[in-house]
């Protein structure tokens, strides 16, 4: 797994205009392949009188799928320089569908690519990005009498409290970095007077 990937903060949509032609680009962040297709059909059903909607997305912390559509455009003068532009921000889990409304005015092939990049990059800009890191999931499992105490010391201390189940004993689920497992485990222990349980669990992704 990557240790952090980028996506966009938020979806929301940016407008470009170039030689009378309007550029709408929508982003949008997705967690699945189906989910960026899904926001792709509700742009095109949206904007059913555009020119075009032409799309990218990557989704995977390694940008493992990477599609992109022309929707029309010229070959390679659309959906390629917008999934470009993902990438050269290191971009990852992110839909881009860019809607043109032709002005008139052809721009070519060049001026195609410059506009449908550069739409997504002004997206990019306008909607702000976000950092997500890999942390390790791990499970604490504590006495009554030290829950209190030892929750709010992890969540002034800035760690990522999760859940808190109360039981016999009570269970605390944390994020950590991966780095700072060995110390935690060491910081828990002096805390607790050795009383707590630590458990290591999978790994998720959260926002650094």
């Amino acid at each position: 797994m990557q240790d952090e990937y980028r996506t966009v903060a938020r979806a929301g949509v940016h407008e470009t205009e170039v030689n009378r032609s309007r550029f709408l680009c929508a982003l949008a962040p997705a967690a699945t392949e189906q989910e960026a297709q899904d926001f792709i059909a509700t742009v095109r059903k949206e904007h059913a009188d555009a020119s075009h909607n032409c799309w990218a997305y990557v989704i995977g912390a390694d940008a493992s799928v990477q599609k992109a559509s022309d929707d029309g455009e010229p070959g390679g003068t659309a959906g390629v320089p917008m999934l470009q532009m993902l990438l050269r921000r290191d971009m990852r889990y992110v839909v881009a569908v860019v809607t043109r409304y032709f002005g008139g005015v052809k721009l070519g092939a060049g001026g195609l690519i410059r506009a449908y990049g550069g739409a997504v990059g002004e997206a990019l800009d306008t909607l702000g990005t976000r950092t997500r890191r890999r942390f390790r999931l791990a499970t604490v499992t504590v006495d009554h009498q030290r829950a209190g105490k030892l929750e709010n010391d992890l969540r002034t201390g800035g760690r990522e409290v999760r859940d808190v189940r109360y039981g016999e004993a009570v269970t605390i689920d944390i994020a950590l970095p991966d780095a700072d497992v060995d110390a935690f485990r060491a910081w828990l222990a002096d805390a607790t007077a050795g009383t707590a349980r630590f458990e290591p669990g999978g790994e998720a992704y959260g926002d650094a």
